[in-house]
């Protein structure tokens, strides 16, 4: 009776992988260290031109920006008023509305509307 011969043991791959130092991976910067946004993005040019005394209308601000009608009112809705809490106040024009930021405190957010109880 013979013995089989025995293969010399060569390191599958999996088991190269686990002995072989991995690469460090580079992680972004904390977010407190990052620099905030410029004064030359959308944001700040909508909220400059909202600013002014003449006030912006929603084509002025789609010009600006590039960007479609229902996402200029939502980032007025949504990051103007709620995120940052700025008055916004629009009046109708002859020229269309016009929407402007003034000085004074913005009124609170209206709460979740309710049915009422029949």
């Amino acid at each position: 009776m013979t013995k089989p011969k025995s293969k010399p043991r060569v390191p599958t791959r999996s088991t190269a992988r686990k002995t072989a130092k991995p690469a460090s991976r580079k992680r972004p910067a904390p977010a407190s260290s990052r620099p905030t946004a410029g004064p030359d993005t959308k944001h700040a040019r909508i909220i400059a031109m909202l600013r002014t005394s003449a006030g912006a209308t929603i084509a002025s601000l789609v010009a600006a920006t590039e960007w479609q009608q229902h996402s200029v009112r939502g980032f007025l809705a949504g990051v103007v008023r709620k995120k940052l809490g700025l008055n916004l106040v629009s009046e109708q024009t002859d020229k269309g509305r016009l929407y402007r930021i003034t000085n004074g405190k913005a009124p609170p957010v209206a709460p979740d509307r309710t049915k009422p109880a029949a």
